[in-house]
């Protein structure tokens, strides 16, 4: 049974398409079949996870638009096991397109039914917004992973994601839970990361994960190589991070008997 994942955070800058993009990896790198879905219109988790937008087929506007099936636009990565489909900026144009489409909401979720077999997890990266698009993601999606980042006003705007949770929850998508919370850009050479880490925790409990993904130099460098870290770099300590990380998550759920 596949399980689908939205990575959000409409505060931009935080690790949400880093860690979208490197969680995917990693749990693909354990022998799952995993698909990335890129709802940004910047395209940056597509071209960050290797994809040759050239070669795709199409992207995922074309899949919302109904103009092809979801499977006939996914394209390879550069990690075995980990598909993806892409996005560009046409897809900034789709929230206007759509606003008049009945059902709107609940479009991404039509059009993913023919490819949830085919796949153990489907991450969602959103984008850095809570317009019609992360609503679609949300209203698809079996949970929500939130990536916070280790900085001062962390904390900032995530009343409004909470609250847009909690909507979707109670009138489109009912199944929708709280997947974690992921620590990111820790500087450990500082106080205030320390506080942001014991603050965040007293919000979301159990829900934190444990592992803190650190500010990290590779970590930015490998999108520009169109690699995820665990390719580009897989003993830097980015990727060592993400592995750690990719066990908590998969600890959860398979335990947990998804």
């Amino acid at each position: 049974m596949s399980k689908i994942v939205a990575v959000s955070n409409q505060k931009g800058g935080v690790g949400k398409t880093t860690t979208a993009v490197n969680l995917a990896a990693s749990v693909a790198r354990r022998g799952k079949q995993v698909l990335l879905i890129d709802l940004d219109p910047q395209g940056n988790a597509s071209s960050g996870a290797g994809v040759d937008k050239a070669q795709a087929a199409g992207s995922v506007y074309e899949v919302l638009s109904g103009a092809l099936e979801a499977q006939e636009a996914v394209a390879p990565t550069a990690v075995k096991g980990l598909y993806a489909l892409t996005s560009n900026i046409s897809l900034a144009g789709a929230e206007l397109e759509l606003v008049n489409v009945q059902g709107r909401e609940r479009l991404l979720r039509q059009r993913l039914q023919g490819v949830l077999p085919l796949y153990d997890y489907l991450f969602i990266d959103c984008p850095p917004s809570l317009g019609l698009l992360t609503l679609n993601a949300l209203t698809a999606a079996d949970s929500v992973l939130i990536p916070i980042q280790c900085e001062y006003y962390a904390l900032e705007g995530l009343t409004q994601l909470m609250n847009t949770v909690r909507l979707v929850k109670r009138r489109l998508n009912r199944a929708l839970e709280v997947e974690g919370v992921a620590l990111t850009m820790l500087d450990g050479r500082t106080n205030l990361g320390v506080q942001v880490v014991e603050e965040v925790r007293k919000v979301f409990g159990a829900k934190v994960y444990k592992t803190i993904i650190p500010r990290n130099v590779r970590l930015g460098e490998a999108p520009s190589f169109g690699e995820p870290i665990c390719v580009y770099d897989p003993k830097s300590t980015g990727a060592v991070a993400y592995e750690k990380l990719c066990d908590e998550f998969l600890r959860r759920n398979e335990e947990g008997g998804r």
